[in-house]
């Protein structure tokens, strides 16, 4: 077989592949300017020539596993961000905390919109003195860990990891956290007065 023409070229790769890995090299040069590191301190980190670093970051080295496995490694970042892999398909939900004016914050769980929404929620010291508020709306609140506080016109209760609270939010009501330490709760909310519906198997009936 005549073999003086030299391997094949590898095929063309398509456009979107093409478009990904030309980010490479630009998002590794500004990930290791943010680090203030030099292209020899970083080739003694991950053992990756000073001359190949320089062709990876300006696009003239193909990016490979080979090369940002210790890359990814060195900045302690996954390798997703390093390629800029899409987040579609991702099953993992990335949660965004959100800040109160009262120094309370809270996690939305829920991904679409719908009558009843989930909230993880962190609620501070809010002071002895209950300051009971009103609003449209269905709650549901179980302690995952702390002691919380909830007061309603003929209740204080105090309730402690694994209890479960539901109330009317049209009734006064107010709840902070009963110890001084932060509470985490999992709050389930209907705005329109929305209760959560559990629904059980009957149990088979036993045979005469």
């Amino acid at each position: 077989m005549d073999t003086s023409a030299g391997t094949p070229a590898d095929p063309p790769s398509p456009a979107p592949y093409r478009t990904v890995l030309d980010e490479v090299g630009p998002r590794l040069k500004r990930l290791r300017a943010r680090r203030g590191l030099t292209l020899a301190a970083l080739s003694e980190t991950t053992g990756i020539s000073k001359s190949t670093l320089s062709r990876l970051e300006s696009g003239q080295r193909r990016p490979s596993l080979e090369l940002l496995l210790p890359l990814a490694s060195a900045y302690r970042v996954p390798l997703d961000d390093l390629v800029g892999a899409p987040e579609v398909g991702d099953p993992r939900v990335r949660l965004t905390p959100q800040a109160m004016p009262n120094g309370d914050s809270y996690v939305p769980l829920s991904r679409t919109p719908g009558p009843l929404q989930a909230y993880k929620m962190i609620i501070t010291d809010r002071g002895t003195e209950p300051d009971l508020r009103t609003h449209e709306g269905y709650e549901w609140m179980y302690v995952l860990q702390g002691r919380l506080r909830l007061v309603l016109p003929e209740h204080d209760l105090v309730l402690g990891p694994g209890e479960v609270a539901e109330f009317d939010t049209r009734l006064p009501h107010w709840f902070s956290s009963a110890d001084g330490r932060p509470v985490e709760v999992l709050s389930l909310f209907g705005r329109q007065g929305e209760r959560m519906h559990v629904r059980a198997k009957p149990s088979p009936k036993p045979a005469p």
